[in-house]
């Protein structure tokens, strides 16, 4: 089985990400590397952040390795939180507080649409491989579900009646946008 490391601390994303791809791939964490960086996430778009993590794994460790951003952008917010997603209320990334800041922020608004958008940076032999999933839906007005993390409460994607965190991993996972991402990486992935 082919190695390859996901630039993340994030147990959540990482969960999900092995949970998605299944024993095609033994996903290693930054953990498993021995890697105890909190890589920063200085660039002012996805693409840029998940480029920056993705080349940090592989000039500092050599692994072939994958890294991503994602972002939940709100039409009416001009695309925000979108890369400030994790510290849309500040940098402690405290999930609840993003979530509370921004149905205050849209409380009186009528327009909820909004995305969630992943971006995968990919890097095989030192090659860049960019790849991304959208899904689209809607901003509640109230929390609901206990699943997930991040603002998996209050987005509801399209065609759906329940919230991401209302949703079992498998059902969120066929639909989501790190889904759809992943489904681009592994496809990749497969025919190199």
């Amino acid at each position: 089985m082919k190695e390859i490391v996901f630039a993340t601390n994030n147990a959540h994303k990482l969960e999900e990400m092995r949970a998605i791809i299944g024993n095609k791939y033994k996903i290693l964490s930054l953990k498993d590397i021995g890697c105890d960086v909190d890589i920063p996430e200085t660039a002012s778009t996805l693409e840029g952040n998940a480029e920056i993590k993705a080349r940090y794994i592989k000039e500092h460790y050599g692994y072939d390795c994958f890294a991503d951003d994602t972002g939940l952008e709100v039409e009416v917010l001009n695309g925000a939180p979108g890369v400030y997603s994790a510290r849309y209320a500040g940098e402690e990334h405290d999930s609840l507080k993003n979530m509370n800041l921004l149905l205050e922020n849209m409380k009186s608004i009528d327009n909820r649409n909004a995305r969630f958008r992943t971006v995968i940076a990919l890097i095989i032999d030192d090659k860049l491989t960019i790849m991304d999933g959208i899904v689209n839906g809607e901003i509640t007005t109230i929390a609901q579900g206990e699943k997930g993390f991040g603002y998996d409460p209050i987005f509801r994607p399209e065609g759906y009646i329940e919230t991401f965190a209302m949703m079992s991993s498998e059902e969120k996972n066929k639909i989501s946008h790190r889904g759809r991402a992943t489904a681009k990486l592994i496809e990749y992935l497969n025919f190199i």
